[in-house]
Parts: C-alpha cells; sequence; structure tokens
C-alpha cells in the first residue's frame, strides 16, 4: 500500500500513541503537537489519506486505527527503530543526525529489506532510545532457530564458516587494528579456537584477539 510520507509520519505517531501510551484516541490537535514542523492543513489531508485507505476511523474529533491502521503503523514503527540501528551500531551515527537519517530511511525500506536489515542486526529488541522493536517475521522465524544467522566473532562456534557482517566500535584504534588484520566486511573468516585467546582465519593469515576485540567483530554464519 503506497502512502505519502507525511500520512505515514501521522500514522506512526497514532501507533506509538495508542499502542505504547496506552491513549484511547487521538484528535489532529494533538498530532500537530507532536509534528510542529508541519502545515495544519496538510495534517488534515494526511489524516483524509489514511482514512481514504482505511487505516484511520475519524469520530468527529476523535482519530482510531483500524485493524489494517494497526499492522502497517507497528510495520512503520518497526522500520524506523531498526534504521536507528542500522546508523548508530553499524554506519556509527549518533544524535540529531542518526534521528533525522532514520525518519528518512523507514520511508524506503520496504517490506523484506526491513527484515534483512534485521537479521543483518541480529534480531535487536530495543532502539537506541530504550524502546521495544516491534517484532517481525524474520524475528520468529530465528527463535525457532537453534542457531543465529549474526553473532559476535565471540560467540560464532568453532571451523564455522563466516562473513564479517559489520565492526561494531567507537575505538578508532581498534577499528583501525582490525582494519590492518583484512578483518574487513564481506570478508570470509572462521574461528579457530576460543581459548585462551580467540584464533580466527581471514584468507590464508590467523590472528589471535581477546574477547573484548572479538565481540566487536559481527559475523553471518554460513
Amino acid at each position: 500500500m503506497y502512502l505519502t510520507d507525511g500520512a505515514e509520519e501521522i500514522l506512526e505517531t497514532m501507533w506509538i500513541s495508542l499502542e505504547e501510551k496506552d491513549q484511547t484516541f487521538v484528535s489532529v490537535d494533538y498530532i500537530k503537537e507532536i509534528e510542529k514542523d508541519t502545515h495544519f492543513d496538510e495534517l488534515v489531508q494526511f489524516v483524509a489519506e489514511l482514512v481514504e485507505k482505511g487505516l484511520v476511523v475519524k469520530d468527529e474529533a476523535k482519530l482510531t486505527l483500524t485493524q489494517a491502521g494497526t499492522i502497517e503503523g507497528k510495520d512503520m514503527v518497526r522500520r524506523h527503530r531498526l534504521s536507528e540501528r542500522l546508523f548508530e551500531d553499524v554506519l556509527q551515527i549518533k544524535g540529531e543526525m542518526m534521528n533525522e537519517a532514520a525518519c528518512k530511511m523507514e520511508h524506503i525500506l520496504h517490506k523484506g529489506i526491513d527484515e534483512n536489515i534485521c537479521t543483518l542486526l541480529g534480531h535487536p529488541q530495543i532502539c537506541p532510545h530504550g524502546k521495544n522493536i516491534p517484532v517481525g517475521r524474520c524475528c520468529e522465524e530465528n527463535r525457532k532457530s537453534s542457531q543465529k544467522l549474526v553473532t559476535s566473532l565471540a560467540e560464532s562456534p568453532i571451523n564455522q564458516e563466516a562473513k564479517i557482517a559489520y565492526l561494531h566500535t567507537d575505538d578508532p584504534q581498534k577499528l583501525q587494528k582490525l582494519m590492518a588484520m583484512g578483518v574487513l566486511p564481506g570478508k570470509n573468516v572462521k574461528v579457530l579456537n576460543h581459548y585462551p585467546s580467540y584464533v580466527f582465519q581471514v584468507g590464508h593469515s590467523q590472528y589471535a584477539v581477546d574477547k573484548s576485540m572479538a565481540e566487536k567483530i559481527f559475523v553471518r554464519l554460513i
């Protein structure tokens, strides 16, 4: 279902208000308080769009979500919070820049792509702001599996073939050290030993690191 970006933002605001803040309904005036940068006339148009699509019910000043609207709103919130995790954990973008980037990213994460990102991140449960990330189908399937698809090198089984997914560290020196080893996203890697240090192989070279360093390397198991 195609929605304008503005309508998606309102749907997301309504879902958070009704599902997480336990409000029984919201009003256009309430939405205006949240969406301060949007003109009131535009908000009215976006609400009308959601009503026409069968996602919102308008009863005088009261706005509520239909069943379809609840599902779509949940997906919007999920894509937004996954985007926040992607920018902070993988791209090391934080603060207001992260929020702005996530707002733009969520609108282009079509169904399916968000599951790929969720899997890449290891099915995170909490966004950078400490809010729950709604569970997706990929999360349910992962819980049924005895093995994670994406995990840290420290948790990777011995002799398990894997590819490096991303490096999770804010320390430039550690990042440079890993890159100097050839530890880069997309490279094949295999853990050879967990004790007394974590020994792994990248290409034809073998390296030993401590647990704190191994926990910075996230791999996709093959």
